[in-house]
């Protein structure tokens, strides 16, 4: 298999470029205009090609893409443009920027210029800079001449990078990289436009009516305890935070505040309304999301742009401004988003999500056997939960409010969580509970599962060997590899868990530390550090399960811990059971780890809940 580097140079202007449209927007516009192409082919001199369009198309076929790895710097951009341009797919796509993410991770930046300087491989050109508003009409020779050479420059470091990044870099990671990013390439969800642009309509009536029946003023809005009280009136606890000046608890209200950030993205769009309302926004998030689904809809089908290795554990995260990670299921037209994503004619789209992959990690990992035993059993174990925390004898007996508080317990209480953020979790979903009732909770669930309770401590002395440079274990022999000299831990992939930078400051309580990020520096404590840890194993499982899939059920989505196929409608139920036991498959890692799954089938992504 061939590798061959490419890097596309196109046509931008003030208003028409990457850093004011999103990568789709951008490639199907009506002004997008391929400028040049450079392409290597394995470690053959570099070959710089401009043309019109039909110039390039000739050039490009010249090449045997089916048999080859493509790697840009930055894929999604590159690979659409060579499938939505030119009707390239080559036999797997790769992806440095992708690359550098998970080796390095994701506080430092990964652009092509801070890459190569990194590794110290060269330095990126600037001659893009003069190409501004330029088409290739525009160029004389001479300058056509140094664009190229530029782009002939940003080829070899993309091609340099690869090689040093790939002898360190998992095979099956590759793979996912190359999944994770045909979701975007290969696009085939269809948008269902009616269904939007009613709801677009429908949602700008309720917001204007919702301020009107509120009787809500600016006034009303920008006062700390007035607003407080309309966000309680729609089932919302106030975000709090403890004030720089006062050190006593406030609202966090500021729009820097990631509490209010979070109301941003409030499933209810009452909440996003009266958010949007206070910070000054013309329109919600909702209408913005609606708005931009409607726009891609008249411009064809929907690709996924999903970020490989987006978060400090290795989750994806959403990209392009449509983020597909939190779309609303619930709440006034919560489902109307995802019941515009449809399959194409013929085809039906299968969700299947892992059943509480954290869970069941956690109580694994610890090597908390009764739990893990009653997972691999099917037992409802929110309901043995409860059974616990109420004193109940038999499960039958446990009324849907205590199974209910169970299974916020188990979900909830697994890293650490104390009474207080419990009674605000409960809170959320509109259940009362007092907080000396939520002490006695959090009891119960800690003596029932002291193996856990003991991972904790385990991983806050893991804190201070990482600190100190020493070795430690963390959890189920052989899953996890503490990596002190990196302030990291292996995670199963074989990528790393880092906390860079790791500090810490001596309390009353004792050591309290603390890593660098972009955003300042964040505090780690043995229960955040086993919540980072069961997220990144869940992670390493559903890549691996995803690979697993059968190439002819596509899949064109994941979220959190479910992946979404497309099927042709004539295999729906094979289709079904084969994606079913992908998603139960266990890694040889893994071993004893009891895993589960459901799924639904429908037209829409809504449909298959």
């Amino acid at each position: 298999m061939d590798l061959i580097t490419v890097d596309f140079e196109t046509y931008y202007s003030q208003d028409f470029s990457l850093s004011k449209m999103t990568t789709e927007e951008y490639i199907r516009g009506r002004q997008f205009e391929t400028i040049g192409v450079a392409v290597k082919v394995n470690n053959k001199p570099t070959e710089w090609a401009s043309g019109t369009h039909e110039q390039i198309q000739t050039f490009l076929d010249t090449f045997d893409w089916g048999n080859s790895m493509v790697v840009a710097h930055n894929t999604m951009f590159d690979g659409a443009i060579m499938n939505w341009k030119f009707g390239i797919n080559p036999r797997i796509w790769a992806d440095t920027m992708c690359m550098s993410r998970a080796l390095r991770g994701v506080e430092v930046s990964h652009s092509l210029k801070a890459t190569a300087t990194r590794y110290g491989l060269g330095i990126k050109g600037t001659e893009v800079l003069a190409a501004k508003g330029k088409h290739r009409k525009d160029f004389t020779n001479e300058e056509l001449s140094r664009y190229g050479d530029y782009c002939i420059n940003d080829v070899e470091l993309t091609h340099n990078i690869f090689k040093k990044l790939v002898n360190n870099f998992p095979t099956t990671e590759l793979r996912v990289i190359d999944a994770t990013l045909r979701m975007f390439i290969d696009a085939v969800l269809e948008l269902d436009l009616g269904l939007l642009e009613d709801h677009l309509e429908n949602v700008k009536i309720r917001k204007d009516k919702l301020l009107t029946d509120a009787g809500v003023t600016k006034k009303d809005l920008m006062s700390n305890d007035k607003f407080a009280e309309l966000l309680k009136g729609l089932g919302v606890v106030p975000p709090t935070k403890i004030s720089a000046k006062t050190g006593k608890e406030a609202f966090a209200f500021a729009k820097t505040d990631e509490g209010l950030k979070e109301l941003e993205l409030h499933e209810d769009d009452r909440v996003q309304t009266l958010v949007a309302a206070r910070l000054g926004n013309k329109s919600t998030l909702e209408e913005t999301r609606a708005q931009r689904f409607i726009d891609i809809a008249k411009r064809g089908t929907l690709p996924v742009p999903i970020r490989y290795y987006a978060a400090h554990t290795g989750r994806w995260g959403g990209s392009d401004k449509i983020n597909l990670q939190n779309l609303p299921s619930r709440g006034v037209n919560g489902k109307v988003l995802k019941s515009s994503i449809c399959a194409p004619d013929g085809y039906k789209l299968i969700d299947c999500d892992s059943s509480q992959i954290e869970a069941r990690v956690l109580a694994w990992l610890a090597g908390q056997d009764d739990l893990t035993e009653a997972f691999a059993a099917g037992k409802d174990v929110y309901k043995q939960m409860a059974t616990k925390i109420y004193g109940v004898n038999r499960e039958e007996d446990i009324t849907k409010e205590q199974r209910f508080v169970g299974k916020t317990t188990i979900l909830g209480a697994g890293y650490g969580m104390g009474a207080v953020r419990f009674v605000d979790q409960l809170a959320t979903f509109g259940f009362d509970m007092d907080l000396n009732e939520a002490r006695r909770v959090i009891s119960v669930y800690r003596d029932s599962n002291w193996k856990i309770s003991q991972l904790w401590r385990q991983a806050q002395h893991v804190l201070k060997c990482m600190y100190y440079h020493d070795g430690a274990t963390l959890g189920r022999q052989g899953v996890l590899t503490v990596a002190p000299e990196h302030s990291a831990i292996r995670l199963p992939s074989g990528l790393l868990l880092r906390y860079g930078d790791l500090q810490f400051e001596q309390e009353e309580r004792g050591p309290q530390y603390n890593y660098h990020t972009r955003k300042g520096r964040n505090k780690i404590y043995g229960g955040k550090v086993v919540e980072n840890v069961c997220q990144a194993i869940a992670r390493c499982i559903i890549a691996e399960q995803m690979l697993k899939i059968p190439k002819q059920y596509k899949a064109v989505l994941t979220v959190h811990d479910s992946i979404v196929c497309c099927v042709p409608e004539t295999e729906v139920s094979e289709a079904q059971l084969s994606i079913e036991k992908s998603m139960r498959w266990i890694p040889d890692w893994a071993t004893g780890l009891p895993l589960d799954c459901e799924s639904g089938i429908g037209n829409s992504y809504g449909e298959c809940e």
